[in-house]
């Protein structure tokens, strides 16, 4: 037996605190007193004795103080349980469940879904090592190496996802998990394509593995399978995965459409977005409901009026604002009166090609009342441009002309990205008031520069429409949509409307709301159909996948692999020395009794 190289409860040691009061009690205890007594005069007193022992000789000679202080290191030695490593030989039976959690495995079948069934027929394989692998989006491990009781709670958190999944990734991943000789088991109604190549794999290794389908429901299933918007309008496409005919109506707010298909058809219908979304609907519904509704979240005012300030029209700028559905452009030529805007505001404000001394305070008014009410505005460089009656709106000090620069790399925004900016031939010299420049000359000089201003946005656009050839890139258009969207704080509907299993991102931790409540994060991955609100922006995600919604799976032919489905392993466990020291502690109690007979005192 190996000595004791450690203990499992080195807190029992506290009990060696007990020694304190009993070497307080025998310090503390006083001299015995010499009397005479006249009837044994006739005993002759010992030589050399002296009242006065020295501390030390007196605990030497205290027998029983050493017992009982020897009683209490033994006692508390037991307590802390001492040990000894040894090696010993243990059976085990290892499985690695893979539990398909895909939206397929929501189609429903006597009143259980697929999922519902594959949980229950995998908590009874469970064994005394399980590991539980979740086919997901992500292929996630929900449990290694666990206990049948860790298992069994396990599996009664998970949840079937309205995102696709990746079984493929699944089973390989459980493969990484899995020790030698142990079983996996794949829980799925294997509806796609790519998870045999991972299977063989797995039973090349010398796995076994077992395949269990639930495939049941699904025959009658028609879905959504793409959702494009454009303007204020949406196309959904629909098709039929069943094998009969079906009609279908599809309704969003108060707009409604029926379209018939035939076994494998697929029908697009276009619908236009009320204000603040909705839910795209299908009637009636069938056996996979994930795929019978889509949403779209949208703003309440989808239309983004734009006031174009303009002496002389710059058509590729009015070309490109055109293409841009929700924009309702209205243009006005100083010193005419600035339109009515349709609201409390025009959404957004531009000022291109303004003669100087031709713009008013009623034309830079309407472009402040932008700002206040949340929008924006934006001002085009020219030779000539109204610098002081632009005032704080333009960002830039203009100091002279320049030409022929080198541009520095953008800086990473929305508005700049993957766009190529060409160096202008000429451009207006000068230094950033405010803001942030994203493309700006190898001087320092910008020329796209943003700001935020009194709750709004400002843009300074610096290349002058006659000495560029950026109108002329096909990125032009691009740039100026994502400029609008910017200005007017406004976001394309295919931003705010997401497939499931996609990530949104918020930058900083923000609360969430999901459909499934709230959560703190800085992003998310929507693997639930539904609303998600996070600063008070809407976003949707929607089931949108034809290879997910066609769910009639064949069934497998699975040939099962058999092979040995346990292990002998070795390892090194603490062998509790207890029962010695008890035996020691029993010998001094002994010890101490039979002294006290000695000493008659007993």
């Amino acid at each position: 037996m190996a000595l004791p190289t450690g203990f499992l409860s080195p807190l029992g040691f506290a009990a060696l605190l007990a020694a304190v009061p009993i070497l307080l009690l025998y310090l503390m205890r006083p001299d015995p007193r010499r009397v005479t007594l006249p009837t044994i005069r006739f005993l002759t007193d010992s030589d050399g004795a002296s009242s006065s022992t020295p501390l030390l000789e007196r605990l030497k000679r205290s027998t029983l103080l050493l017992l009982q202080l020897l009683a209490i290191l033994l006692f508390a030695t037991a307590l802390a349980t001492p040990y000894a490593p040894v090696s010993e030989s243990e059976l085990v039976e290892e499985t690695v469940i893979v539990v398909d959690a895909s939206a397929s495995m929501n189609v429903q079948d006597d009143g259980e879904t697929r999922f519902d069934r594959a949980v229950s027929a995998a908590r009874e394989e469970t064994t005394s090592t399980t590991s539980v692998v979740v086919a997901d989006g992500r292929a996630s491990i929900a449990l290694r190496d666990g206990t049948a009781a860790d298992a069994d709670e396990t599996l009664s958190s998970l949840r079937a996802t309205d995102a696709p999944g990746d079984l493929r990734s699944a089973i390989s991943r459980a493969q990484s998990l899995a020790g030698e000789n142990a079983r996996v088991l794949v829980l799925s109604d294997f509806a796609g394509d790519g998870w045999q190549t991972a299977v063989q794999s797995a039973r090349a290794r010398g796995l076994t593995v077992d395949l269990r389908q639930f495939a049941g429901g699904g025959d009658d299933n028609v879905g959504i399978v793409d959702r494009r918007f454009a303007g204020e309008s949406v196309t959904v496409s629909v098709q039929n995965f069943g094998t009969e005919e079906a009609t279908r109506q599809v309704s969003l707010g108060d707009a409604e459409s029926t379209v018939s298909l035939a076994p494998g058809d697929r029908r697009s219908v276009t619908l236009p977005v009320p204000a603040s979304g909705g839910e795209i609907r299908l009637s009636p519904g069938d056996s996979f409901p994930t795929d019978d509704v889509a949403y779209v979240a949208a703003p309440e005012d989808a239309a983004v009026d734009v006031l174009l300030v303009t002496n002389d029209e710059n058509r590729y700028l009015t070309t490109a604002l055109s293409v841009i559905d929700p924009v309702d452009l209205t243009t006005v030529e100083p010193p005419d009166s600035v339109p009515e805007p349709p609201g409390d505001a025009y959404d957004v404000v531009l000022y291109s090609n303004v003669e100087r001394g031709s713009l008013e305070d009623a034309h830079v008014s309407a472009g402040r009342d932008a700002l206040a009410a949340g929008g924006g505005v934006g001002i085009q460089a020219d030779e000539s441009m109204p610098v002081d009656a632009y005032g704080d709106l333009l960002l830039l000090e203009p100091d002279g002309m320049a030409s022929n620069p080198t541009l520095a790399t953008p800086a990473t925004d929305e508005l700049t990205r993957d766009v190529t900016f060409p160096p202008p031939e000429r451009y207006v010299r000068g230094e950033l008031r405010s803001g942030r420049a994203l493309v700006s000359t190898t001087e320092g000089t910008p020329i796209v520069a943003t700001a935020n201003r009194d709750g709004g946005q400002l843009l300074y656009y610096g290349y002058i429409e006659s000495a560029s050839a950026f109108k002329y890139d096909f990125e032009y258009p691009i740039f100026w949509k994502r400029g609008v969207y910017a200005l007017a704080d406004r976001r394309p509907l295919a931003d705010l409307n997401r497939g499931t299993g996609e990530r949104l991102s918020f930058g900083n931790e923000t609360a969430i709301d999901t459909p499934r409540g709230e959560v703190t994060a800085s992003a998310i991955d929507a693997d639930d159909a539904g609303f998600y609100v996070a600063d008070e922006t809407r976003y949707s995600a929607s089931l949108l996948s034809a290879e997910e919604s066609a769910v009639s799976a064949s069934a497998i032919d699975d040939d099962g692999h058999s092979g040995p489905t346990t292990r002998e392993e070795d390892r090194t466990v603490p062998d509790p020395l207890t029962e010695f020291v008890a035996l020691g502690l029993l010998a001094v109690a002994v010890g101490e009794v039979a002294l006290l007979r000695r000493r008659g005192e007993l």
